[in-house]
């Protein structure tokens, strides 16, 4: 397991740009999922302690905020998570002991297999934990803090006890191949931290999509993901699998203007071989800058060869476009052109998981 990238105390605040000497890197887990998104239903459902700022902060989306100017009544306001300084038992021993450390449990939006985490501790400059540690369980439905803190619950370590840095993007990659669904940030002794990111590959219940039937086959909390895509200037092609329907426009995808005769591109997973039944192409809340026209290709396995199933058709600005296919169609990827640029702001893939697909959705 590597080290987080950066230790220590950061400069006090000096006025300005307040992330202008945040310290942060590209971390090539950092394009995967953010399984504890809270659009996806992820949240902080306990923690032992929040006097300064609430644990929901955790996970908002965004990068955290700062306002010199903004104190309560017990201190100063920050965006995250921040306890209390711990103290000692006596005078004798005012120090915090070793073993003493604040926590908490995080369950993921979306189930699956954890390949990086962020712990940023951004405007935490001299308040921060002098280490954190990351462990993940894995239990059905949906349990209770006392039921994840019951003594017969498996946790398994993703990060051990690391020293990290203040006002820094703490990154560490996680190679432990299983399934998990909830969380246990550790922060020691004490202090705060900004925000938690969890990146990785959506794996879901098999059972639960037989059940459904018909479900989205790229939605992200489903097991989609976009494998690549032609431009990700204003907003990430992400975007197109979230949940629900866009409520502003930097909720979807958007290209930078072209100024040649190509044309911008989207290509995904699904979750695993599955029938496609229907399609809906959405441009909500894209009105001025909505792809003109769009195309969506098929493939079954990675190399094989790309069939068009909806030809170039004509797009309308901030609008839910509908296609029923003839036939159901086998495929394992997805591939949206649109022409000449501008950006969409979902796609849904409706159809069921093949024989062969259910059977290795159930092995992973």
């Amino acid at each position: 397991m590597p080290e987080a990238l950066f230790t220590g105390d950061a400069r006090p605040y000096a006025g300005g740009d307040p992330y202008a000497d945040h310290r942060t890197t590209d971390f090539p887990f950092a394009r995967l999922a953010d399984l504890a998104d809270r659009r996806l239903g992820a949240g902080v459902i306990a923690a032992n302690d929040e006097f300064f700022a609430d644990r929901e902060n955790l996970l908002k989306p965004g990068a955290a905020e700062f306002d010199p100017e903004r104190f309560g009544h017990k201190g100063k306001i920050m965006d995250g998570w921040e306890t209390r300084r711990r103290r000692g038992t006596d005078a004798d021993r005012p120090h915090p002991t070793d073993e003493d450390h604040d926590w908490a449990l995080i369950r993921l939006g979306a189930p699956g297999v954890i390949r990086g985490i962020v712990v940023d501790t951004a405007h935490f400059r001299g308040n921060y934990p002098r280490a954190v540690s990351v462990e993940a369980t894995s239990l059905p439905g949906a349990p209770s803090p006392e039921e994840l803190l019951g003594d017969g619950v498996k946790w398994t370590v993703l990060v051990p006890r690391t020293a990290i840095g203040g006002h820094a993007a703490n990154g560490f990659a996680v190679d432990a191949e299983q399934r998990f669904t909830h969380l246990r940030l550790n922060q020691h002794p004490d202090g705060g931290i900004a925000r938690l990111r969890v990146h990785g590959e959506v794996v879901p219940d098999p059972a639960w999509l037989a059940a459904l039937g018909t479900f989205d086959l790229v939605a992200l909390e489903n097991g989609g993901r976009v494998e690549d895509a032609s431009d990700r200037f204003y907003s990430p092609a992400t975007n197109t699998i979230r949940p629900g329907r866009s409520h502003k426009m930097d909720d979807g995808w958007e290209t930078r203007r072209r100024r040649d005769k190509g044309n911008d591109w989207i290509r995904y997973r699904l979750v695993e071989q599955a029938e496609i039944r229907a399609v809906e192409i959405d441009t909500a809340y894209l009105k001025g800058n909505a792809a003109g026209w769009a195309t969506l290709s098929v493939r079954d396995g990675s190399t094989g060869a790309w069939t068009v199933i909806l030809p170039r058709t004509r797009l309308q600005p901030d609008t839910n476009h509908r296609f029923v296919l003839e036939a159901a169609v086998v495929a394992t990827d997805v591939r949206l052109d649109i022409f000449p640029d501008g950006g969409i702001s979902r796609l849904r893939v409706f159809g069921g998981l093949t024989e062969g697909g259910a059977g290795r959705l159930g092995e992973r």
